[in-house]
């Protein structure tokens, strides 16, 4: 289990080319990246290009991820790259961009999501889950009818489209999807942090998981109340409420090869979930009481220690100023201590 970064996340200035991005991955003592699609390593889709950044990433002993885009229809137009690329077809846009990183890049795992996150929207807008012009129901029918429509490609080129557990799905929908297109093809991007905005517990979820994960996005969370509303924080990995020996071992015993790639980002998000809320969970047919109760118990747990002076508080997290930088280092040392102490890789050195 190599210890890597997302490559839209690892601190760097937007001008740097994804040869930059590698060799910052390498100075940070990081094993991989996780490139979030393949145009932002190439936006034409140069095979010479891309055959060029596989090189200097086997060079420098990295593993190589890329992502596509997304795979809900609803969600297209807000993706007009794709759609140019196929000279108007978005479906076209896609199998290029398949193509590419299978011919061009020899990239055979590619993140997939199914919605955006919709920065500024109120309350629960933030989420495509709720949209009322397009139900989820119809939009997860959509889903897997585009999938299937890529399948063949993806089964051609013998890649995977790894949807990521993101903050508008279930892992029971995602898990779904994957059986109903078939695990041939499509796999799982584990956000550990996601589920839970979604009620469930990361430890459960990584069980349902498992079995598909072939990449992820590690970061950790804290819970608690801003201005009355129940939520979640990221946090630094480990120092949240995240259960890692347990995640860990979970993901490890299914695939001992799983790539761990971090994706740092800024604490200042608070995402509502709306554990006692009919709205909420009347769109949530596979809550699962034991977890709910699961979430309690974490949230209680570190509200606790924050009293205790143990803990910094939600409020305290989240007016920390980021820094993505040290975000990623601590993550990295922590991940390393885990496989450490739980006897799955040995290291040297901290970094």
């Amino acid at each position: 289990m190599r210890i890597g970064v997302d490559g839209s996340k690892i601190p760097h200035e937007a001008t740097d080319t994804p040869f930059q991005i590698l060799d910052k991955a390498k100075n940070y003592g990081l094993e991989g990246v996780y490139f979030r699609t393949i145009l932002d390593v190439s936006p034409t889709l140069d095979h010479g290009l891309l055959a060029e950044v596989r090189a200097h990433a086997d060079d420098l002993g990295l593993y190589l991820q890329m992502g596509l885009a997304k795979v809900n229809p609803y969600a297209a137009a807000e993706a007009p790259a794709v759609r140019r690329l196929g000279d108007g077809d978005y479906t076209r846009g896609m199998v290029k961009m398949i193509e590419a990183a299978s011919q061009g890049a020899g990239v055979t795992d590619l993140w997939v999501a199914c919605a955006n996150y919709q920065k500024g929207l109120p309350g629960y807008h933030v989420f495509d889950r709720f949209r009322t012009d397009a139900p989820w129901a119809d939009q997860l029918v959509a889903i897997e009818k585009f999938l299937k429509l890529l399948a063949p490609t993806a089964r051609e080129h013998g890649i995977h489209m790894n949807i990521e557990t993101h903050e508008e799905i279930t892992s029971y929908e995602v898990v779904r999807l994957v059986e109903a297109v078939g695990p041939d093809t499509v796999g799982v991007t584990f956000d550990c942090a996601n589920v839970v905005v979604r009620g469930e517990d990361p430890v459960a979820a990584a069980r349902r998981v498992a079995p598909y994960t072939r990449a992820t996005h590690l970061r950790d969370f804290v819970l608690g109340e801003q201005d009355g509303t129940f939520g979640r924080v990221f946090a630094t990995i480990g120092q949240g409420v995240i259960d890692w020996d347990a995640v860990i071992s979970i993901l490890h015993a299914a695939n001992p090869e799983l790539p761990l790639s971090i994706e740092n980002a800024g604490p200042t998000l608070h995402l509502p979930i709306g554990l006692d809320d009919p709205v909420w969970t009347a769109l949530h047919p596979d809550l699962d009481p034991a977890e709910v109760t699961e979430i309690r118990r974490l949230a209680t747990a570190y509200a606790r220690q924050t009293a205790a002076g143990e803990r910094p508080s939600i409020d305290t997290v989240r007016a920390t100023e980021y820094n993505g930088e040290k975000m990623v280092l601590e993550s990295a040392d922590f991940l390393r201590s885990t496989l450490n102490r739980l006897g799955l890789r040995s290291f040297e050195t901290a970094h």
